[in-house]
């Protein structure tokens, strides 16, 4: 008897066991562009299945930016969407993309990257602390204001007074995090 107790005992608790790695690893993703975003993976391994962000992707690329973004970090990526991209004017991302414009494309992605992780409850912390708004220096080093929009939503004002919702945020990466933006971020 007291060995089937302890096989039974055993097999409950790789049961339990077993079920409970599935539920931490959804509690720990999030949906976007109808992917899951795993923690355990970079911010390109994760952003290339995200179909929301395919020329956000394509753009990094252009600019040679991968390396950078697969490394360790931490970052936090406004990322804007494919949306974004498309209310930019008629043939901007297409110009972008070429080449000869690198230099420039390059300047407009880096001025989405912040060095450190920026976590929406680390933000809120700085706006409360910075009297309404949090200034963010970015990689390309110019600066970004993140401010409260109502009591739970952020927006992120680029160098042209311009103003982005975050539409998802917390993503997290292995290198970082990802806030999904509603426009392209523009650097002076």
């Amino acid at each position: 008897m007291k060995r089937s107790s302890l096989l039974a005992a055993t097999l409950l608790a790789s049961t339990f066991a077993v079920s409970a790695v599935p539920a931490r690893a959804a509690e720990q993703t999030v949906m976007v562009g109808g992917q899951a975003m795993y923690p355990n993976k970079n911010i390109v391994a994760n952003a290339v299945n995200s179909a929301d962000h395919t020329t956000l992707v394509a753009a990094v690329k252009a600019a040679g930016l991968v390396p950078t973004l697969e490394s360790k970090g931490p970052f936090t990526v406004f990322a804007p969407t494919n949306e974004a991209f498309n209310d930019l004017p008629a043939g901007t991302v297409d110009t972008l993309v070429k080449p000869e414009n690198k230099a420039t494309l390059t300047k407009i992605l880096t001025y989405h990257v912040v060095p450190g992780d920026y976590t929406t409850t680390k933000l809120r912390s700085m706006i409360l602390a910075h009297h309404g708004e949090a200034n963010l220096k970015t990689v390309e080093g110019e600066d970004l204001t993140v401010r409260m929009n109502g009591s739970s939503n952020m927006t992120v004002t680029d160098a042209k007074g311009d103003v982005a919702d975050i539409t998802v945020s917390d993503v997290k990466q292995s290198n970082g995090v990802i806030q999904v933006v509603d426009k392209v971020l523009m650097p002076n």
